[in-house]
C-alpha cells in the first residue's frame, strides 16, 4: 500500500453530500456507463450467524432488527470508461434499518488512496448505483451516502481469513467457516443473491468500526466472502 496520504480535500463534509457530484440516488437517477469489476467482496454484519438476508434476497428481517455492516472490496481486474481500476481497494460501512430489500441504506465509502481522479469518482458511481449495471439497484437501495474520501484502505486475503484496515476507522478479521470437509468453507451456492451466486458463511473474529458517530462491534457476527464479476450495461 501506497504510504503518503492524499490532500484531505477528497474528502466530503457532512453537508456535502457525495449526490452532489453525481445523480442523486433519492431521486433513483443513473446514467449508465461502460464499467467492470472482478475481485472479492466480503463483509461482517450485525447479524447473528449466519445472515438470513442471503437466501432470502434481504426480505427476511435482519436477526437484530435491523443491519449494520462493513464491507471491503478488492478489484483484481477492473475499468470505468477505459479507466484501469486494477488494484485497488474500497471499504463500505453500511447501515439499513429494516429488511435489506426495502432500501434506506446509508452509506460511507473509503476510496483506496492510489486511485487517481478519474478512478476515484468512477468508483463513487459504481457504488452509488449512478454507472448502472450490476450495481445499479443502489439507486434503489441508498437512501443517503454520508461521506466519501480518499483513504490508506488495507485488505489482507489469507487462506480462510481477510482482514480490513482503515486506520482506526474499521478494523476487521473474519474466517470462513469449516465444513464436513475440513479443506472446503461452508458456501450457499446458486444463489440470487446481489453480490453473486456463491457465498461462502463466515464469522467475525474481531471487528470494530469508529467512524461518522458509529462505534460498531460484530465480532462473533456473521460474515461473508464471494467471488465478485460486476459489470456496467454498455459493452
Amino acid at each position: 500500500m501506497a504510504k503518503n496520504r492524499k490532500p484531505d480535500a477528497d474528502r466530503l463534509r457532512i453537508s456535502q453530500r457525495i449526490d452532489q457530484r453525481m445523480p442523486n440516488p433519492g431521486r433513483r437517477q443513473m446514467s449508465p456507463t461502460e464499467w467492470a469489476i472482478r475481485g472479492e467482496l466480503f463483509m461482517n454484519c450485525s447479524c447473528d450467524v449466519f445472515c438470513p438476508c442471503v437466501v432470502s434476497l434481504g426480505r427476511h428481517p435482519p436477526t437484530e432488527g435491523d443491519c449494520k455492516a462493513w464491507m471491503a472490496i478488492v478489484i483484481d481486474e477492473g475499468h470505468f470508461e477505459g479507466e484501469d481500476l486494477s488494484g485497488l481497494q474500497i471499504g463500505l460501512m453500511v447501515e439499513i434499518p429494516g429488511r435489506m430489500a426495502e432500501g434506506n441504506w446509508k452509506v460511507a465509502a473509503y476510496v483506496d488512496e492510489r486511485a487517481s481522479g478519474k478512478a476515484y469518482n468512477g468508483i463513487l458511481q459504481i457504488f452509488s448505483g449512478a454507472a448502472g449495471g450490476t450495481t445499479g439497484l443502489f439507486t434503489m437501495l441508498v437512501s443517503e451516502i454520508i461521506g466519501a474520501e480518499r483513504a490508506p484502505v488495507q485488505i489482507e486475503r489469507d487462506g480462510n481469513r481477510r482482514r480490513i484496515t482503515i486506520g482506526r476507522k474499521i478494523e476487521g478479521e473474519i474466517e470462513a467457516i469449516t465444513g464436513a470437509d475440513r479443506d472446503q468453507p461452508v458456501m450457499i451456492t446458486n444463489s440470487k443473491y446481489w453480490m453473486g451466486p456463491d457465498i461462502v458463511a463466515a464469522r467475525g473474529l474481531k471487528s470494530k468500526v469508529r467512524d461518522y458517530g458509529r462505534i460498531w462491534d460484530f465480532g462473533g457476527k456473521s460474515a461473508e466472502i464471494c467471488a465478485i464479476d460486476w459489470k456496467g450495461p454498455n459493452p
